[in-house]
């Protein structure tokens, strides 16, 4: 895979990770919003220009990364999200 660089982006209670493809400007991106302290993954979207590259793998990564580290489950309502979590049981820890 060519390089992707995942960043975050908050506003209050949602955000996004951006997948950013080092040979495009298209960007993916997967969407939560935060009730009660779980972080709902909503919606993996990844533009045709950059799909079959492991993108959407790589913004769920992001997040189980991101939800070890500052303590947060997740909760998976994305139905490619919940498909991540059934594929990697060893992320059982940051789930809702």
């Amino acid at each position: 895979m060519v390089g992707v660089t995942i960043t975050k982006h908050e506003n209050g209670a949602s955000g996004e990770y951006h997948a950013h493809i080092a040979d495009s400007d298209a960007i993916g991106r997967l969407t939560w919003t935060e009730r009660g302290g779980v972080h709902y993954a909503e919606h993996a979207l990844v533009p045709p220009a950059i799909g079959g590259r492991g993108v959407a793998g790589r913004l769920v990564e992001a997040m189980v990364a991101d939800a070890r580290e500052n303590q947060f489950k997740i909760g998976p309502v994305c139905s490619y999200v919940a498909a991540a979590f059934e594929r990697h049981p060893e992320w059982a820890d940051v789930k809702a």
